[in-house]
């Protein structure tokens, strides 16, 4: 077993922890997310509100891909996936 399957191993438990709370307060979070929204876009006086809208939206998609909402792929792409092995050396 390599290094980065030992501490994925040992990340994991950590990892459902973190989906369970996002489930469980999902609905918390994306309140705060969009008070804190309300509150940067009245300090801008609107200057920045479709930066600020884009924002949210992708920080309530990850919350969602956090708490298992949405099943996988279904987030547009955002995500970051490494390739299982190193590319061939040239």
């Amino acid at each position: 077993m390599g290094l980065l399957d030992n501490l994925k191993a040992k990340l994991a438990p950590a990892k459902d922890k973190v989906s369970d709370l996002a489930h469980q307060h999902g609905d918390k979070v994306h309140h705060g997310i969009d008070k804190a929204a309300k509150v940067v876009d009245e300090k801008t006086k609107g200057k920045y509100s479709g930066k600020i809208h884009t924002g949210t939206d992708k920080a309530k998609g990850a919350m969602d891909r956090i708490a298992h909402k949405e099943g996988p792929g279904a987030g547009g792409g955002d995500t970051f996936t490494p390739p299982k092995s190193p590319p061939p050396a040239s």
